[in-house]
């Protein structure tokens, strides 16, 4: 009984161990606080799916979730 709350008490202590890393130099500087990198949102013109700009796709229309939803806006709407 004593190895199984040994053995509970080691592998709790090494979860919350795993859990801690060492703070980044910018975290240090900002006492532990550094903001996350923020990325900015654009919306597909053909459905309004919201995605991050460097994954969308430019086109004629705008910008756009896929190849599919380029195509079919640019054929819905040729002279965009």
């Amino acid at each position: 009984m004593k190895y199984l709350v040994l053995l509970v008490v080691v592998v709790v202590v090494l979860w919350l161990a795993r859990g801690r890393r060492p703070l980044s130099p910018g975290e240090r500087a900002n006492g532990g606080s550094a903001a996350p990198k923020q990325e900015t949102m654009v919306a597909c013109a053909h459905c309004g799916l919201h995605l991050p700009r460097n994954e969308a796709l430019p086109g004629r229309g705008g910008l756009f979730c896929g190849e599919a939803h380029r195509a079919a806006f640019e054929k819905a709407h040729p002279s965009a």
